[in-house]
């Protein structure tokens, strides 16, 4: 693997200062960044790319924040709908996430009906953690069966966020999400353990777009949502490599950190060494020098 190729869409007006989406233009943001990174003028090219028209996709996205700092429903169905414009089937699609409680805090509506789009979270009846472990390097994990069966192809739709162990949360780390013991995996700043978990088959057999949320970026003090170090960064990250993606956010954090007058991840000894013990396991580029960026404004 040589190189990669990452998407940044900005926009001034996405979010203002009411803490407001403009839906259409956020719209308009997921649609350009799919088209750039697929080097596509039309939705339905950009997503043929990616996926298969009989694929069950399922969005992955963050609620432990809070309204604050979650993957937001205008965002999440935005993606969605397009996915749907592309040639998915809506009853293919599903958003979701740990908990019912934390999906409903985040201000989405549950739905399980069969022929809609659906969300919900591991913990609905009947769905919960397949019942064999899953060990792989220095991992042990119950996965939940939406990774597992329910779906045949996986977005992760991630809040771009400082994290005081693992230096940064973006795309890689939000399968944390998708297992029963995410508590397990922190020490020593989550290296190798992020990296080992996105090797694990039920994850890198099927993930295939991560879209990184800086709508709003929490850039210190991350993950737990603090206004005084919260930024609203108006930007979406688009790449069909992970490691990529993550590596470009850990730059767009830095970029604030700088900008407000903090010391480095790495000078706080949180440099995010994961994304390098990633690359050296195959599964995506890390350096940036080795990382197109393509960046745009709508």
């Amino acid at each position: 693997m040589s190189s990669a190729k990452v998407v940044v869409v900005r926009s001034k007006v996405a979010l203002s200062l009411t803490k407001e989406l403009d839906k259409a233009r956020l719209v308009l943001m997921i649609e350009r960044g799919l088209n750039l990174l697929a080097g596509t003028q039309e939705i339905k090219e950009a997503v043929s790319q990616i996926f298969s028209p009989p694929d069950r996709v399922g969005i992955k996205i963050n609620t432990i924040g809070g309204r604050n700092i979650s993957s937001r429903p205008e965002l999440s169905f935005g993606l969605a709908n397009l996915l749907v414009q592309g040639g998915l089937q809506e009853k293919n699609i599903i958003i979701w996430d740990r908990t019912n409680r934390e999906l409903r805090e985040a201000g989405y509506r549950l739905t399980i009906d069969k022929a809609q789009l659906k969300v919900f979270g591991t913990d609905t009846e009947g769905v919960g953690y397949d019942t064999d472990l899953v060990s792989h390097l220095n991992i042990g994990s119950l996965f939940s069966t939406i990774l597992n069966n329910f779906i045949t192809a996986s977005i992760s739709l991630a809040i771009l966020k400082d994290h005081g162990l693992a230096g940064v949360t973006a795309s890689m780390k939000n399968y944390f999400g998708s297992i029963h013991n995410p508590n397990k995996y922190h020490d020593a700043h989550c290296n190798p353990f992020i990296a080992e978990l996105f090797d694990t088959r039920p994850i890198k057999s099927k993930h295939k777009l991560s879209i990184l949320d800086g709508l709003r970026i929490q850039y210190h003090r991350g993950p737990s949502f603090h206004p005084q170090w919260a930024e609203n960064g108006g930007l979406l990250v688009f790449s069909r490599d992970a490691v990529a993606a993550d590596s470009v956010g850990w730059l767009i954090i830095e970029k604030l950190r700088a900008q407000k007058g903090l010391p480095t991840l790495e000078e706080e000894k949180r440099k995010p060494l994961y994304l390098f013990t990633a690359e050296k396991m195959g599964l995506g580029i890390a350096h940036f020098d080795k990382i197109q960026i393509l960046e745009d404004e709508v």
